[in-house]
């Protein structure tokens, strides 16, 4: 899993503080899967030599830009500059046809060049390439967000995507190896359908994973320093935590490894953020 960004929330992403880019994952036979590519993720992928023709689905959570808005070149690139009928779009209700003010956020012309385009609703299971993928709940201000517990060779894998917390959202995460949390403010900073690090640890210490890993970063998290909320974090929960930064590899093996990125994205903190 490579981390194409590792920001989120409004502030983060208007400023590019951090990228926003979402998660490149390769899985099985030489699969590539695109979750949620905000901004920052065509500029990353070009950083690190990645050739999107690779990419064999995508998947949009939600229809906030910081999880989309990359995501119609994401498909240009899928089907070889549009050239070829290929490759899966997976989305939410919004991100698919649109609900209220929200969405849809891909144009009828960029869904017809996939060749399958798939609706996600909590409590049912995709195939994603091979990949078992279970949709859960989650509670957002987009009504109709998902996150994902994804079934790797070696453990599954939670995405959890933005959300507010409570007991029955993180339970759906039970048995998961590796636990991705957007963890959007430290301390106890409680915003509205987001998680603080205190929600966190009260998260991961329902499910209980081998590794936890803080991304959805905002400004106040960014500025208070994410890696100290991870190791205060592992400290109370006892479960290895730790905050990513832009570019960083996560290899989820028998053994889970994380290669830091040797050039990570100069974080720009203007005066007139929060």
């Amino acid at each position: 899993m490579i981390f194409l960004g590792t920001g989120g929330g409004r502030h983060t992403t208007m400023y590019q503080t951090r990228s926003t880019g979402g998660i490149l994952v390769e899985h099985g036979d030489g699969k590539h899967l695109h979750i949620d590519p905000g901004p920052g993720a065509l500029t990353n992928m070009r950083r690190i030599h990645y050739d999107p023709s690779k990419t064999d689905s995508l998947i949009i959570s939600h229809a906030h830009p910081d999880h989309y808005s990359d995501a119609e070149s994401v498909i240009e690139g899928m089907t070889f500059g549009c050239w070829k009928k290929r490759g899966r779009l997976y989305g939410s209700p919004t991100v698919v046809s649109g609900k209220g003010k929200l969405g849809p956020c891909i144009s009828k012309y960029h869904l017809d060049l996939v060749r399958d385009v798939n609706v996600l609703e909590p409590g049912t299971v995709v195939d994603v390439d091979g990949m078992r993928t279970e949709i859960c709940r989650t509670d957002h201000s987009d009504p109709t967000n998902v996150g994902f517990k994804f079934e790797s060779g070696c453990g599954t894998v939670s995405y959890v995507s933005d959300t507010g917390y409570s007991e029955e959202i993180a339970l759906q995460h039970r048995g998961s190896r590796v636990l991705i949390l957007p963890v959007t403010t430290p301390n106890d900073m409680q915003i509205p359908y987001h998680l603080c690090t205190e929600d966190a640890v009260s998260f991961i210490g329902l499910v209980k994973p081998e590794l936890a890993v803080f991304i959805h970063l905002g400004i106040l998290m960014i500025k208070n320093g994410p890696e100290k909320q991870a190791l205060e974090t592992e400290k109370r929960t006892g479960v290895r935590t730790i905050s990513v930064r832009d570019l960083d590899i996560l290899d989820v093996g028998e053994v889970i490894s994380l290669s830091q990125s040797k050039t990570y994205n100069d974080e720009w903190i203007p005066d007139s953020s929060p």
